[in-house]
């Protein structure tokens, strides 16, 4: 008797067992397949190394929260010092099988390989500001910069009356340092402005210092500096100043950070800088979850239009509050 009360209680015990194995499986399925609905994208931008970068990451968080908050689309976000790093937090973005991946690449030939995989993955991309090398793109929103650099280049001929020794300080490798230096060089094609230096100052205000200082000590007449971005333009005003140079007629600079605004304001020697608004990173991330819920882009290449500002206009674009 007591044999047989042993053998229902190991009856009842692996009935009881499958029931649960049961329950737990099909709770583990319903689970994976309710994250398989949730679109997510994979957004790849680079570090905070200068202001306008900054005020792009503080875009992009702001604008995938609240597409998160309204459509409940998921996002990973990653921020990298170098391309290498970059293109690791682009296979791991692969890796976790995002529906849509947006990436501001940190140098366009370096990243244009992770570009080819994501392609290849199947996931749509949609790049930032700084173009591949490839067709890995699925849409590019991007700043005019080769507008940025022919409107710089126009405003150095009437400012020295098509004649002078300017400075160029550039970029990384990248789109954007090649077209707005093209730019530039294009607009003064048939003035007498001889470009004396062109060297990169890495979108850094440290490394723009340190470049320009080089440069001063190099070349004892200077009339103007061209830098590509409001960031390298404060170190090369610094560099000038701790120089106590007085050769140098005006500085210019691009993507329109406040204290060049407030440089121009106070009539320094930033004169004018030309820009494209950062938060063209919203439209990118905007088009990538579009794209996640299955609709088709409206077109393949957004491009925001490049503004001049000086003394005459630079109140309409200077807010004090901003952290750019």
């Amino acid at each position: 008797m007591d044999g047989l009360k042993r053998f229902l209680v190991l009856i009842l015990s692996l009935v009881t067992m499958f029931s649960l194995a049961a329950c737990s499986s099909d709770g583990g399925s319903s689970k994976g397949e309710e994250e398989d609905d949730t679109l997510k994208i994979g957004i790849s931008l680079p570090s905070s190394t200068h202001g306008w970068m900054g005020a792009l990451i503080d875009s992009a968080e702001k604008e995938a929260k609240a597409l998160k908050e309204s459509d409940g689309i998921e996002y990973v976000m990653t921020n990298a010092a170098d391309p290498n790093k970059q293109a690791n937090d682009v296979n791991d973005l692969i890796a976790q099988d995002v529906d849509v991946i947006v990436m501001l690449p940190i140098e366009s030939a370096a990243l244009s390989p992770v570009g080819q995989k994501i392609k290849e993955a199947g996931i749509p991309l949609v790049i930032v500001d700084r173009e591949l090398e490839n067709d890995a793109a699925t849409v590019v929103v991007k700043g005019d910069n080769e507008g940025i650099g022919v409107n710089a280049g126009k405003y150095f001929v009437e400012k020295l009356n098509g004649k002078g020794k300017v400075v160029e300080i550039t970029g990384p490798p990248s789109s954007v340092t090649e077209q707005r230096g093209a730019g530039f060089k294009e607009a003064m094609e048939s003035s007498d402005i001889e470009v004396i230096a062109s060297q990169s100052g890495d979108f850094s205000t440290e490394k723009s210092l340190e470049v320009m200082q080089n440069i001063l000590q190099a070349h004892p007449q200077i009339d103007a500096v061209f830098t590509q971005d409001d960031g390298m333009a404060l170190g090369v005003l610094q560099a000038i100043k701790e120089a106590g140079r007085k050769d140098i007629q005006f500085i210019t600079g691009a993507g329109g950070g406040k204290a060049v605004f407030e440089d121009i304001q106070a009539d320094g020697l930033i004169s004018a800088t030309f820009l494209y608004s950062p938060t063209m990173v919203e439209d990118a991330i905007q088009i990538a979850s579009d794209i996640a819920k299955g609709k088709d882009p409206a077109e393949a290449m957004v491009v925001k239009e490049a503004t001049q500002v000086t003394k005459d206009n630079v109140d309409e674009f200077y807010y004090p509050e901003s952290k750019f």
